[in-house]
């Protein structure tokens, strides 16, 4: 009888720790951003730099404003995720990021940093700089999903692309005395990416994939003062060069089919608008960049996500963004610096290292809020 007892209370624990719920949906978004260097690999930069527009309400473990540099590949932005249910439920959800660190987030979450299965302490001072070998975990242990509920949400005076994502269907939720319409995040990590890019002195762009699985939607976007242009090349398995795009077309005409293609990635038609909303202004700024949609398989290896209960469908949605150094855009820094212009070297902002570096000057630029 103890033995049955024994394998009774196993059994229990084990079905406990994978539960289910057939009616619970959870939908996410986010962008993972680097710099190619002139090789195509991604380029080290800081990965911080001019991240100031987030409200004040959000954590940030003292990485806003943070005077020190912390260098990286990849600045994954604004992961958001999104829960539907029929009726009330409480979940836990779990983001891990290897080899890179959760740098805010909103609600309240636990935070903490393996090194060599061990954890770090989780502040400035315990940190590697080189990312490398540790994990950024990031725990939400009783978020309750309330699709009834219509709680008071944080808002700030100030402006801020954040509350853009709001703009669902989505439960709101509730996660200790905080509400929210989604679960954010960010971090930074030294990872590669998927795409590489080398761009040639005549403006074309060489792109190889070097994932097991095809990305889709592959863009090369340009904005140079306000004049835009951009080409698809759809889904290229390994090689392809893109030709320089004309600026004569319309940023609008790309939102619209991006918008089409993050929803027949799994986004629903608000929640993909809602990441057009957040993004745009950023993601068609002034410059040169490859945009395009990873496939859930690689999000899933470079971002592990557990929830429990486990939902009937999780759909995960990642843009990559590549910025470009492109022989215009080093013509222009170039020229900007001679003069100092800074209007001009505020439109590249927190690129202006790896700009600089490619054209073998130092860039010294004060960031300024969006």
């Amino acid at each position: 009888m103890k033995v049955l007892a024994l394998l009774c209370v196993t059994f229990c624990a084990l079905a406990a720790s994978r539960l289910s719920y057939d009616g619970l949906v959870v939908h996410e978004w986010g962008t993972f951003t680097s710099v190619a260097a002139a090789d195509g690999t991604p380029a080290n930069w800081d990965t911080l730099g001019c991240e100031s527009e987030l409200p004040g309400f959000v954590n940030d473990h003292g990485f806003r404003g943070l005077k020190a540099r912390l260098s990286g590949t990849v600045r994954m932005e604004t992961p958001v995720i999104y829960f539907y249910s029929p009726r009330d439920v409480e979940a836990s959800v779990k983001v891990s990021f290897p080899n890179g660190l959760i740098t805010e987030w909103y609600p309240k979450a636990d935070y903490h940093v393996l090194a060599q299965n061990r954890e770090i302490p989780a502040n400035l001072n315990g940190f590697r700089p080189d990312l490398k070998g540790q994990t950024g975990v990031i725990e939400w242990k009783a978020v309750k999903v309330e699709p009834g509920g219509a709680p008071a949400f944080p808002v700030e005076a100030t402006p801020s692309r954040y509350y853009a994502a709001r703009a669902t269907d989505a439960a709101a939720l509730e996660a200790g005395d905080q509400h929210e319409k989604f679960l954010f995040y960010r971090g930074v990590a030294r990872i590669p990416v998927l795409l590489s890019a080398r761009v040639a002195e005549d403006g074309r762009v060489m792109v190889t994939n070097s994932g097991a699985a095809a990305v889709s939607d592959v863009i090369l976007f340009e904005n140079r003062g306000g004049a835009v242009g951009y080409k698809s090349v759809g889904s290229p398995e390994t090689n392809v060069t893109i030709d320089r795009p004309s600026l004569d077309g319309s940023s609008s005409q790309l939102k619209t089919e991006l918008q089409a293609a993050l929803i027949a990635q799994g986004l629903y038609p608000k929640e993909a608008a809602a990441m057009i909303d957040t993004w745009r202004d950023s993601w068609f700024e002034e410059g040169s960049r490859l945009i395009y949609i990873l496939p859930e398989s690689a999000v899933n290896a470079m971002l592990p996500l557990e929830i429990n209960p486990v939902p009937a469908h999780i759909a995960r949605v990642f843009v990559g963004r590549v910025e470009l150094i492109t022989p215009e855009t080093k013509r222009i820094v170039r020229a900007a610096m001679a003069k100092r212009d800074a209007h001009t070297l505020g439109l590249y902002q927190r690129f202006l290292e790896p700009i600089g570096a490619s054209v073998g000057q130092a860039v010294n630029f004060s960031c300024t809020e969006r």
